[in-house]
């Protein structure tokens, strides 16, 4: 195994994203990598986020989580984005995060980085899919190799088989719906297995 370096890179408010980032920590570190989880920098105020219990908490269990920055993105070989669904697209955070990357992105330096990406929605029909398709199309622009799960292993139809990366409907009382925990490691096997093709032709 080429030591494949992977950044997983998340956005939570109720921690369903944070823990698909750690499930995907867990597959990658089984398939040899190594691996940084790093979250986005938060973006709304503090006053809005201390009248919602459930994302206050996710900001506390969060809190020693690295925030991810150019440096990281340039470390990396393979990244997983966890994001969770806003109207159909990225949240804000993760958006100004990905438009802050100009500077490596006019370098060079986004060229070859395999991608790939997960998310989650209050409702099976949500969003989730597009959501995925609008961050790998400032994926295109970065010149990254997306590897989606497609249906690479029967794993991914018990977790709702979405081709596109593991996606997974959040009740209302915050638990996720479907068991996706195999899918996901399953997605982070896969990137790394695809970053170790692009660095063993590279080298």
């Amino acid at each position: 195994m080429t030591n494949v370096k992977l950044a997983v890179i998340f956005y939570s408010m109720g921690g369903t994203n944070y823990q698909l980032a750690r499930w995907a920590e867990e597959g990658a570190k089984e398939a040899g990598a190594e691996v940084k989880v790093l979250k986005v920098q938060e973006l709304a105020p503090e006053s809005v986020i201390a009248g919602n219990d459930v994302w206050k908490a996710t900001v506390e269990a969060t809190k020693d989580v690295p925030v991810a920055t150019s440096a990281d993105i340039e470390w990396a070989d393979a990244i997983i984005f966890s994001v969770p669904t806003r109207f159909g697209n990225m949240p804000s955070q993760m958006k100004q995060f990905l438009d802050t990357q100009g500077g490596l992105w006019a370098t060079g330096k986004t060229v070859n980085k395999v991608v790939s990406a997960m998310t989650s929605a209050q409702n099976p029909h949500g969003g989730q899919e597009a959501t995925l398709l609008s961050l790998y199309t400032s994926m295109m622009h970065w010149g990254a190799i997306i590897a989606p799960p497609g249906y690479t292993d029967p794993v991914l139809f018990g977790a709702g088989g979405n081709p596109y990366g593991t996606s997974v409907t959040v009740g209302q009382d915050g638990k996720m719906i479907e068991d996706v925990q195999a899918a996901v490691k399953h997605q982070a096997k896969r990137t790394v297995t695809v970053a170790e093709w692009v660095k063993k032709a590279n080298q």
